[in-house]
């Protein structure tokens, strides 16, 4: 019987992690099986270009996997059973359950945040494809049919680098818009002197006002309420103000932090239970500074390539690399035209070097590239070295659809 490991979420970690490992395994033995609830690749990194306007590829799921033996299943993932090792599905078809012998999370995060009054019903958020298309039809409907605006605004509210490139990208894309960007604490705290410096002269630029040390305490149709009494008119309100991961984790009884990210060792395999892995957003992984890697793609990147080197490791007998766990830089686009390349020390904070304008930017969009073609390819250089799994068959623990989703029944997720 074939070794079956089961991969959750085909974002950026989720694609990379199934087609290496497709590509590193022997088909002879392992049947690998991606679940994702939509049935595009989503380049998230590009959704606030997406919804400023920009024109971004989202190759069918089928397309990037066809040809390497990877299965495709096109459903939402409602629960994970560990003790029965099944994942409980549903689709269109009415769902079912997929047993697993090892089990990659890579379900990622949404945006968080919206439980500030009014955020949910009346504000916008780019953490998803569909999100983003619905901003970029409420920023179309505020340009008038000679193609300047009306001089709305569109509020950000979140200074995190999501915030930055929103709204950067949407006040270079719609000049007719006014473009206020609403920050916590100060503008580009996280950044060395040099390059916050570089973050307002971008800023003034593009006309965007900057509000800092500024807290928002409800969300309206047409305004953003903020501490103090101020309020901000706005015909578009974008929430950029950090991410979440899904309960589903928790609920099924993982290790997780208090944020419901999977605790995993250095291998990135779940403390808990040594048959899940967790990737992405969805891992709560040290870095070699002894730091929690932050929710980014670089970090996706990072810990997928530790997972990929302990399953094959741990599945074929062989030793296990330590691969490199170092957060280095913060590469962050202003625009098309603009950018900022912050480099990042051993503690986690800002060095004083960082690089900026309109070389980054298109080294940016060089990134942005590379990392899509490198998903459209997953297996690039098939076969390569397709390794045989050490012992024989395993003893699967069985359980049926019905057990599952008397489970789902029980404990319900959002």
């Amino acid at each position: 019987m074939k070794h079956r490991i089961v991969v959750l979420g085909a974002g950026y970690a989720g694609a990379y992690v199934a087609g290496t490992l497709a590509r590193r395994l022997s088909p002879a033995d392992t049947e690998i099986t991606v679940v994702n609830a939509v049935p595009d690749f989503v380049q998230r990194m590009r959704l606030h270009q997406l919804a400023a306007g920009r024109d971004i590829d989202a190759p069918k799921l089928t397309d990037v996997f066809a040809g390497t033996g990877i299965r495709l299943r096109v459903a939402r993932v409602t629960v994970v059973d560990p003790e029965r090792q099944v994942v409980a599905v549903a689709d269109d078809g009415g769902g079912g359950a997929l047993g697993y012998d090892t089990l990659v999370y890579a379900l990622g995060s949404h945006g968080a945040g919206r439980a500030v009054p009014g955020a949910a019903e009346h504000a916008f958020d780019i953490a998803a494809r569909p999100s983003a298309l619905r901003l970029r039809e409420r920023l179309d409907s505020m340009i008038s049919p000679s193609g300047r605006g009306d001089g709305g605004r569109v509020v950000v509210v979140g200074d995190g680098l999501t915030g930055i490139e929103t709204a950067t990208e949407i006040a270079e894309s719609r000049p007719g818009l006014s473009v206020a960007l609403v920050a916590r604490g100060e503008l580009g705290a996280r950044l060395s002197a040099g390059a916050r410096s570089h973050l307002r002269q971008a800023c003034d630029r593009l006309g965007i006002t900057v509000l800092e040390h500024t807290s928002v305490e409800a969300v309206e149709a047409t305004r953003v309420l903020c501490a103090g009494g101020t309020a901000l008119a706005s015909g578009a309100t974008v929430w950029a103000a950090g991410f979440a991961v899904s309960p589903i984790a928790a609920i099924a009884g993982l290790e997780v932090t208090g944020d419901g990210q999977i605790v995993v060792d250095r291998t990135m395999r779940s403390v808990s239970h040594p048959n899940v892995y967790a990737v992405g957003d969805s891992a709560y992984a040290i870095g070699d500074n002894g730091r929690p890697l932050p929710m980014s793609c670089a970090s996706a990147g990072l810990i997928g390539r530790q997972a990929v080197e302990a399953i094959v490791g741990r599945l074929t007998g062989r030793a296990i690399a330590n691969t490199s766990l170092i957060y280095a830089l913060n590469h962050i686009s202003l625009g098309r035209r603009d950018g900022i390349l912050q480099m990042i020390g051993d503690e986690g904070q800002a060095k004083p070097k960082y690089l900026s304008g309109r070389k980054v930017a298109r080294v940016k969009a060089g990134i942005l590239a590379m990392s899509l073609w490198a998903t459209s390819h997953p297996t690039f250089g098939m076969p390569g070295r397709r390794r045989h799994l050490a012992g024989g068959p395993r003893t699967r623990p069985t359980a049926t659809v019905a057990d599952t989703a008397a489970q789902q029944a029980t404990h319900a997720t959002p």
